[in-house]
């Protein structure tokens, strides 16, 4: 009898599965390449993110030998020199700050060392402290400390700006010549106490021209109308004490005096100016007066 077309198959035997599609197929075949290729792609992006990230926090350039042997890596990446920022300059000139840094814009930035420029930059005399960061992909920050111009000192015929430290800084004096004026052998490492003494007695301040420096131990100051003040070794402060004391009493800074020796604890020595010379008339004028009167 013949079978049903909606008769079920007998139970134990298998259905034979459809036979996929040729897409399918060649899908399948090309997955184990696939695979492979995205995970090694992924790897590679994930290394070199990690590798840039490290750059950007190491703006002092310690891992710069590790592609230093690598010639063009970072400007074949694009990595270069766009902008170079200075913050901190006042005085110093900007030409040498600049032969200092050793970069400009269009240098790969990974061919630059800021532990080096920063040595350069404090071998300035100017600089007192330099900081530099290489931010990439080409942005170089540095901030410089300069060291503050306090006197001006003169000795063995030069003429220098110095620090509150005595250093000199400049030989360029012309922009400075408010600053107080020290001479002698030595007065650059003494002048900053004297000076703040000398703050402290505007009365005398004031009419200070020159502090002179004696033998490197003690001080004369010069005053603005020719007087000569004599000072005692480390009783300075005393001594001018007195002096504003005497010039308050009788207007002794004012008066036609030669010198003032206070170097004597409990005596003050003082030289009268000699008169000035008369003034002598003119011959010539004279000559001319009674050519007019005939």
């Amino acid at each position: 009898m013949a079978r049903s077309p909606t008769q079920r198959r007998p139970r134990g035997r298998e259905t034979t599965p459809d036979r996929p599609s040729g897409l399918r197929l060649w899908l399948r075949r090309r997955r184990a390449l696939v695979r492979p290729t995205l995970q090694f792609g992924l790897l590679f992006a994930v290394i070199g993110g990690a590798v840039m990230g490290v750059l950007a926090l190491d703006p002092a350039g310690r891992v710069q030998s590790l592609v230093s042997g690598a010639p063009g890596f970072g400007t074949g990446a694009g990595l270069v020199v766009r902008s170079v920022t200075l913050e901190g300059r006042q005085h110093a000139p900007l030409e040498e700050l600049r032969r200092a840094l050793g970069v400009q814009r269009g240098d790969p930035t990974l061919a630059f060392s800021p532990q080096a420029a920063r040595e350069r930059l404090e071998a300035n005399a100017w600089v007192a402290s330099a900081h530099v960061e290489r931010h990439l992909p080409g942005d170089i920050l540095v901030r410089i400390t300069e060291r503050q111009p306090y006197a001006i000192w003169q000795h063995g015929g030069v003429v220098e700006v110095i620090d509150r430290a005595g250093r000199p800084i400049s030989d360029r004096i012309e922009e400075f010549g408010l600053l107080p004026w020290v001479v002698g052998g030595g007065a650059n490492l003494h002048a900053a106490r004297m000076v703040e003494l000398l703050r402290a007695e505007p009365v005398l301040r004031d009419r200070t021209e020159v502090l002179i420096r004696v033998g490197n131990r003690r001080w004369n100051l010069k005053l603005r109308n020719g007087t000569e003040i004599r000072l005692p070794e480390g009783l300075e402060e005393a001594a001018l004490r007195k002096l504003r004391e005497q010039h308050a009493a009788i207007g002794l800074l004012d008066r036609p005096v030669a010198s003032i020796d206070l170097r004597l604890p409990d005596k003050m020595t003082v030289q009268v100016a000699p008169p000035a010379p008369a003034q002598q008339p003119d011959p010539t004028a004279i000559q001319r007066a009674r050519s007019v009167r005939g």
